[in-house]
């Protein structure tokens, strides 16, 4: 849309209105698709920060929204990333590399790029609404993962329903594909999505999403310590205390995620994996805290009576446990002992 440009968080919320809209996630990701707000700036690219304030800005308004969005400016910068052909303008895209034992898609050369799949995808956010999917996939051989390019449109793709049990990111719609013969073109070679720098990169965007979702319980205090500020000294205080506690603690954050970006722009080529899995663990550790401090200052009234708030407490807890938890401090430690480091490790 001219005169908007991606990145706009101003242009975000206007696009996107309040938070007790009537469109679904879906709906208002294919109006920000509509609007170009989609076109974010690449990883490492100078403006990461600007990306991150994008998907930031959006999730601080919806998670399941967040999570499509993401998926999708994900999907479209991983293409940029392996050089393949993007899809057509319009197209909406889900990002769907999950791998559990029971959810292992193969495919067979068609000839050129076009395959053939076979197989269930799991774990697929915006299965039933998205034009395209970009998943990963494995050859007969055992060779891959692949990245797959599939649009949705043909009888050989389903999208099956009934996966989700949780009531954290329903909206999302993250359902099971079936692959009986689908077609797709391949996107890289074997090993390209995960070897890429910006595997890591992207992972710290989704860090950028729980962020938001931090703001927004931020500013649930903050509106009850407005509501106080009328009422009794202890209530007065009590709402303080809290809202205090939660400036402490999104401030810290964004400092480490401005952090990030930066290092992130000035290096472009290398790993971000030790970076990423730091900043993912203290915004999971974060967001616990935040979630308590939320309950015990707020009480029962938004989580029964404001829709907009139970929702945000159903769906963050979900969201941020696309984190590894202690597997990633496990990894964390491998990564940045004091021995790989040298003496710089830990200094201020």
């Amino acid at each position: 849309m001219p005169g908007r440009h991606a990145g706009d968080t101003r242009a975000l919320l206007d696009v996107l209105g309040g938070p007790d809209g009537q469109r679904s996630p879906a709906q208002q990701l294919h109006a920000l698709i509509h609007a170009g707000l989609d076109a974010l700036p690449p990883p490492a690219g100078g403006r990461t920060l600007q990306r991150w304030q994008a998907l930031a800005t959006v999730a601080r308004h919806d998670l399941s929204l967040a999570k499509l969005y993401e998926g999708h400016t994900d999907a479209l910068a991983v293409l940029q990333e392996l050089r393949a052909p993007a899809p057509p303008a319009g197209s909406c895209l889900g990002m769907w590399a999950a791998e559990p034992p029971d959810g292992r898609v193969g495919f067979e050369r068609q000839g050129g790029d076009e395959v053939r799949l076979q197989g269930s995808k799991r774990w697929c956010s915006g299965a039933a609404d998205v034009t395209h999917g970009l998943l990963t996939a494995w050859q007969a051989d055992g060779s891959g993962p692949w990245l797959v390019l599939v649009p949705m449109a043909q009888p050989a793709v389903k999208v099956l329903g009934g996966a989700w049990r949780a009531v954290g990111m329903a909206d999302s719609q993250s359902l099971d594909v079936q692959l009986d013969g689908a077609t797709g073109r391949l996107c890289g070679g074997a090993g390209d999505y995960l070897s890429r720098p910006g595997f890591w990169q992207g992972g710290l965007g989704v860090a950028a999403c729980w962020y938001g979702g931090c703001a927004a319980l931020g500013d649930a205090l903050r509106h009850a310590e407005l509501q106080a500020r009328d009422g009794p000294p202890e209530r007065r205080h009590a709402a303080q205390v809290a809202l205090g506690q939660a400036d402490v603690e999104l401030h810290g954050l964004a400092v480490l995620l401005r952090q990030a970006a930066a290092w992130v722009d000035d290096h472009p080529l290398q790993s971000a994996q030790a970076l990423a899995l730091r900043v993912r663990s203290a915004v999971d550790a974060a967001v616990q805290r935040l979630l308590v401090l939320a309950g015990r200052a707020l009480g029962a009234t938004p989580y029964c009576r404001d829709r907009h708030f139970a929702r945000l407490a159903a769906d963050l807890p979900v969201f941020v446990r696309q984190t590894h938890a202690d597997r990633d401090l496990a990894s964390l430690a491998r990564l940045a002992t004091p021995e790989a480091d040298g003496a710089a490790a830990w200094a201020l």
